[in-house]
């Protein structure tokens, strides 16, 4: 028998790794959320933006509502859409003008929470989420469907 991770491991536990995965993209974008709005965990990147001031300070409110959103599974898809749309969005008009790829224009962060938080729109919450939780019985009748 080998050791490690098997595909049939990852298969058996794929609601772990959603939950798991979810939960790590979500924190990450809420604590980068804080640090801008709160000037904690070494700040915002940058000058710190004053209140209502567009995008920035929207942006950082997002970050930190989705990410919070995102992490208990409360509305997570919708959250997760509009963490994604606000990614797109900082990628298209804050790094493209700079060079075509995120290596070059310093957009991988913002490519890569657009395209994690639309796979997390996607596939949904997992079984270990907040809604999940709070509404077992719409859930389980999916899951036999």
């Amino acid at each position: 028998m080998r050791k490690g991770i098997t595909v049939d491991m990852v298969v058996k536990n794929q609601g772990l790794f959603l939950a798991l995965y979810r939960f790590v993209m979500g924190l990450l974008f809420a604590c980068h959320g804080a640090a801008t709005l709160f000037d904690v965990l070494g700040g915002p990147e940058g000058q710190a933006p004053s209140v209502g001031q567009w995008p920035s300070w929207w942006a950082a409110v997002i970050e930190l509502i989705g990410g919070v959103l995102v992490v208990l599974g409360l509305g997570a898809r919708t959250a997760a859409v509009v963490c994604s749309g606000t990614m797109a969005f900082a990628y298209f008009t804050v790094h493209q003008a700079h060079a075509l790829f995120p290596i070059q224009n310093g957009g991988e962060k913002a490519a890569l929470f657009c395209w994690g938080f639309l796979l997390i729109a996607v596939f949904g919450p997992g079984r270990w989420a907040l809604s999940t939780l709070l509404t077992p019985s719409r859930t389980l009748a999916h899951e036999r469907a």
